[in-house]
């Protein structure tokens, strides 16, 4: 979303004017226009298996199922831009520290019963019941006014979720937050039935209602592998358009051999399948990035210097091709803020390798043929993966110019405790929960953070002023300055280097219309709009 000086009364005069019942959609009989009717078919992507955790927001990794049954009260556009959802329009107050957020007449859960303020005040305070092995819980613990009390055991609701009567719900914050939008346009804030939810518990996710242009249709399943994928049905009740297609049916065991004989419409490729020529292919970039951690509290790499010099010995192009996989085409990446996020801009300064100025660096730090570089570990995720091993491979290639050796080894948890004896490397990939930088600075390189005592040990208390600094800013463009500086820091101090950003490849169907990239990659592919030109 792109803000702009007084965004607080742009925001508000935008969702009015968007918070509209669309018109049904019907069928039609002129060429080129949509169709009703018939089942799509997805291959999901490679690693995301579909069970019954698959359908809790607080759970899954299936966005493309996710965005189907369920809203949150926002969501994004194609370009980042907020839209209502299940709120038709909302009010920003006191400073921006209170969001009040007025519900659409006449939208439904799936059984039938009209949403109201008090399913989304259970849907929020569930995430923070979930508790620390969720990573969006910080996102709210720290932000919403009583949410660290109900979360630690001390209040038995959270205070600055309220449910002003049935159809108007409010969040007050403990300082302005800027960005707290885009925070609700996630999977993981989509809002549930209360009284079915805690009723039936986890149970309630093998046949779930939700709000969505899709309903809970049944498992598919086979004696060999138990649920195999899900067919999800058109809810034409749906408060927006609903669907041209009758069904989808998400599985990750479509085949190739499926997809070219007809059967199945969209699947991710890799460039070592043989897709011809008539079927439409759609490429996204993503906002999952893979990071190389540097052992910043472990000489020599406790050194900002030296951690410069490795990062100019690296090849990204290179790196990025042996990592390929199916579905996935990486492509190398330099900033440690992406720069597509809202007020952010690319840094401008020349990241190709540099080899000699990389030995010039090492000789200033004193080391040489008098003083060999210490031999360096790379910590690799278990269990083992092709991957990080070509990347190894690759990695230990490049550093053997400059006499640096490479070794490796297998790390089961990132709660291990971290080398101190000699200096390492590990591989680690973020996905983005929500378009802002914060969600890339803070849980990375803040000092405090777990992925980074768990990985680099990296600690800059100019970054963390900067970084508490623009979690009080209520200006957008002053607190994405303050990003762009981080971004600046970051890039003089190389905590950990980027390494590539996912890419992924979808092959379709000649008669597949409608389908569009969403800006969060597409394990966030949005069906509702695709439809069978026969």
């Amino acid at each position: 979303m792109r803000f702009r000086a007084g965004f607080l009364s742009i925001l508000l005069i935008a969702s009015a004017s968007l918070g509209f019942r669309a018109p049904e959609r019907t069928q039609v009989s002129d060429p080129g226009k949509p169709l009703l009717g018939g089942t799509l078919r997805v291959k999901t992507m490679p690693g995301i298996a579909i069970s019954v955790s698959s359908l809790d927001p607080t759970e899954s990794v299936a966005s493309f199922i996710l965005d189907e049954l369920y809203d949150g009260l926002v969501r994004l556009d194609k370009n980042f831009n907020l839209i209502p959802a299940l709120a038709e329009y909302w009010v920003i107050s006191d400073s921006g520290r209170k969001f009040t957020f007025f519900l659409r007449k006449g939208a439904k859960f799936h059984h039938g019963r009209e949403v109201t303020a008090e399913d989304v005040k259970f849907s929020l305070e569930r995430l923070l019941r979930k508790g620390n092995g969720t990573l969006y819980f910080q996102s709210f613990k720290g932000k919403v006014v009583g949410a660290a009390e109900f979360a630690d055991g001390r209040a038995s609701e959270v205070k600055g979720f309220r449910a002003i009567n049935r159809s108007t719900f409010e969040i007050e914050w403990e300082n302005p937050y800027s960005a707290g939008l885009l925070l609700l346009s996630m999977d993981y804030c989509k809002v549930l039935p209360r009284e079915l939810v805690i009723a039936q518990g986890q149970s309630f996710f093998m046949r779930p209602s939700g709000t969505g242009p899709f309903k809970f249709g049944s498992w598919m399943r086979s004696p060999r592998l138990g649920i195999e994928g899900v067919r999800l049905e058109r809810n034409d009740e749906y408060f927006g358009e609903p669907p041209y297609i009758d069904a989808v049916e998400f599985s990750p065991h479509f085949s190739m051999e499926q997809f070219l004989s007809g059967e199945v419409h969209i699947i991710p490729f890799s460039e070592e399948d043989s897709v011809p020529e008539r079927f439409g292919v759609l490429e996204s970039d993503s906002l999952n990035f893979v990071f190389l951690g540097l052992s910043c509290d472990v000489p020599p790499l406790n050194r900002a210097d030296v951690r410069r010099a490795l990062a100019l010995i690296l090849d990204k192009d290179k790196i990025a091709q042996a990592a390929q996989s199916t579905g996935n085409f990486p492509k190398a990446f330099d900033d440690y803020v992406p720069a597509e996020l809202p007020g952010i801009l690319p840094l401008e300064s020349d990241q190709r390798p540099d080899p000699e100025k990389a030995a010039a660096l090492l000789a200033a730090a004193g080391f040489g043929p008098s003083r060999p570089f210490p031999e360096i570990v790379f910590r690799i995720p278990w269990p083992r993966n092709d991957i990080y091993m070509r990347i190894y491979r690759e990695l230990r290639r490049q550093l053997e110019a400059l006499d640096i050796r490479l070794e490796y080894e297998y790390v089961r948890s990132l709660r291990e405790e971290r080398p101190k004896s000699r200096p390492y490397l590990q591989i680690f990939d973020w996905i983005m929960d929500f378009p802002d930088a914060e969600n890339i600075v803070l849980p990375l390189f803040q000092s405090e953070s777990f992925l980074n005592t768990a990985i680099m040990g990296f600690s800059d208390p100019v970054l963390d002023g900067l970084l508490a600094e623009s979690e009080v800013e209520p200006g957008w463009e002053r607190r994405t300055a303050l990003f762009r500086q981080m971004a600046r820091l970051l890039r003089d101090s190389v905590p950990a280097i980027p390494l590539y950003r996912i890419r992924s490849r979808i092959a379709m169907q000649p008669n597949v219309r409608g389908a569009r990239v969403s800006p969060m990659g597409f394990n966030n592919l949005d069906v509702r709009d695709i439809w069978f030109d026969d």
